[in-house]
């Protein structure tokens, strides 16, 4: 019977922020499924390359044993946040998403 497990412990599925950005990313794929089929190669491919290159980078920023090293892929991570807040606030902007008092974005009714 063969082990299911990695010969190395994967750190980064301990922390919270991880676990935070998988919810992210599944919420941000059904908002792109809202957007028009004309974004498809725009806005929709921005976004999601953007959202999908946060968890990589926090798990490569795991397995680096220089501080330095983590922090820059930290910093990677942080700039594809602030990379999905924007693209998400030109969605607004193009009125293809609104935003409610709380932050919340939705598609326009």
């Amino acid at each position: 019977m063969r082990n299911n497990k990695l010969f190395i412990p994967l750190k980064h599925k301990s922390l919270n922020v991880y676990q935070a950005v998988r919810e992210i990313t599944t919420e941000i794929y059904k908002i792109t499924l809202l957007l028009p089929a004309e974004e498809r190669f725009n806005i929709i491919q921005q976004i999601r390359r953007a959202t999908l290159s946060v968890i990589p980078n926090l798990a490569k920023g795991c397995s680096r044993r220089s501080l330095t090293e983590r922090k820059r892929y930290y910093e990677v991570s942080r700039g594809s946040i602030v990379e999905i807040d924007a693209i998400l606030e030109t969605a607004v902007d193009m009125q293809y998403l609104k935003e409610d008092g709380k932050k919340n974005r939705r598609p326009i009714e």
